[in-house]
């Protein structure tokens, strides 16, 4: 069942970042500005906006209702887990309103996740035209100063557990919070824990331009952009005397590193959570 809940989410990313990218698409537009404005489809365009949200939400539901008649079915009871880092809360299946909620923080997860990386490489400010894809999925936030751009998970992580929380309480998901500081508590807790999905794209960016440095893929624009966000990650190593002959270890360590210290942060936030008062 993960591997399910994995595969929906992922068709309704892919849904969500169409409808990001939609209103870019030149020949989508109805107004000339430009000469490329003049062209015209072969057929009408049909599909709009809402309709890709419409998509979106009919998954869920769907979604919601596969899992709930799962549950009713299955011996024991198939449970939904959604891994925060610090905290996996479970969503038993024999209840409908829990499977609709279950879905949609489940998709939900993998947007934020999806996000996260996006800022991240909005703080790198690769070079264009690759950066555009960026942009045209953060919008007006890629210009947001870089001061912003960096708190700006852990703010809006807390914020968003703080407002889901209730909801979990309300199920009984997760145990009542004592105070309404506990509540801030907790919440303070998983906003920090968010920067650490920021090590599966670093370690993703390392491998690649480590591969790309021994390998020639061409001269594609990616491959231009991922040497230069790589390298900005890896400018803190640079005083370090890791290149012997033509083998740089720098990717190797700067790996390494970002997990060694992704995994000490993530203990820590776990066992300071596992001690707030319940």
């Amino acid at each position: 069942m993960g591997i399910v809940d994995f595969i929906l989410n992922l068709a309704g990313l892919l849904l969500w970042l169409n409808w990001r990218s939609l209103r870019f698409d030149p020949l989508g537009k109805r107004k000339p500005a430009t000469l490329i404005g003049t062209l015209r489809r072969a057929e009408p365009q049909r599909l709009r906006h809402w309709h890709l949200l419409a998509a979106i939400g009919a998954l869920l539901l769907v979604r919601a209702a596969f899992y709930w008649r799962i549950g009713l079915l299955s011996q024991p009871v198939w449970a939904g887990t959604l891994d925060l880092g610090i905290i996996a809360p479970s969503f038993l299946s024999n209840s409908f309103g829990r499977m609709c909620l279950f879905s949609v923080f489940s998709f939900g997860l993998m947007l934020a996740v999806v996000y996260l990386w996006l800022l991240l490489l909005s703080l790198l400010a690769g070079p264009e035209p690759m950066h555009g894809l960026v942009r045209m999925q953060l919008g007006a936030s890629d210009r947001w100063p870089r001061r912003v751009k960096i708190f700006l998970p852990f703010l809006a992580t807390a914020l968003l557990w703080w407002l889901a929380s209730w909801s979990l309480q309300w199920w009984e998901i997760i145990p009542r919070p004592v105070s309404m500081a506990h509540r801030i508590e907790q919440s303070v807790l998983i906003g920090l824990s968010s920067y650490l999905v920021w090590k599966f794209l670093i370690g993703a960016l390392l491998v690649l331009q480590l591969l790309n440095s021994y390998i020639y893929f061409g001269k594609h624009p990616f491959w231009n952009y991922l040497n230069a966000t790589a390298q900005t990650l890896l400018q803190p190593l640079h005083r370090v005397p890791l290149r012997a002959g033509r083998v740089d270890f720098a990717p190797v360590l700067g790996i390494a590193l970002v997990f060694l210290l992704a995994g000490l942060a993530e203990r820590a936030l776990a066992l300071v959570y596992s001690r707030l008062p319940f």
